[in-house]
């Protein structure tokens, strides 16, 4: 975007000119426009400085350095954001766990052999109960 303003700016950098007069106590003035009969105009040539190879070197460490931190503020935060999601979704499920016990049901579990075993109301209260303790510690 910069870049574009720049070259919409340019051409009328270019065309502009500077003019240089001297007031009647002889102070030397300088402006955009021309003053008084005596102005003339000025050519103005960009200054080019040229840094030396040190000084170029110790640009590209410094850009090196700073792509690194930024290449590891990245991955801090793409990991950060994983351990959100992977800590929502395990919340999610032992919300979902605890939803799926309801008070005054029946609950069981499917052994290996496709059996239901029963829990008793002691053990149902015990699972609610851990479960609740687990979402209050994990997901707060």
């Amino acid at each position: 975007m910069r870049l574009f303003v720049w070259l919409l700016l340019l051409p009328g950098l270019a065309t502009a000119e500077i003019y240089r007069w001297t007031d009647a106590n002889g102070q030397v003035h300088f402006d955009q426009r021309p003053v008084g009969q005596g102005a003339e105009v000025v050519e103005v040539k960009p200054q080019v400085i040229e840094r030396d190879q040190a000084t170029r070197n110790s640009e590209q460490r410094s850009e090196r350095f700073y792509d690194a931190r930024r290449q590891e503020q990245a991955e801090a935060n793409a990991a950060s954001a994983q351990r959100r999601n992977e800590r929502a979704a395990k919340c999610q499920a032992l919300r979902n766990n605890l939803a799926q016990m309801p008070e005054g049901r029946r609950y069981y579990r499917v052994e290996a052999n496709g059996e239901r075993t029963y829990y008793s109301d002691e053990q149902l209260d015990k699972a609610r109960a851990q479960l609740r303790k687990q979402i209050a510690s994990d997901c707060q």
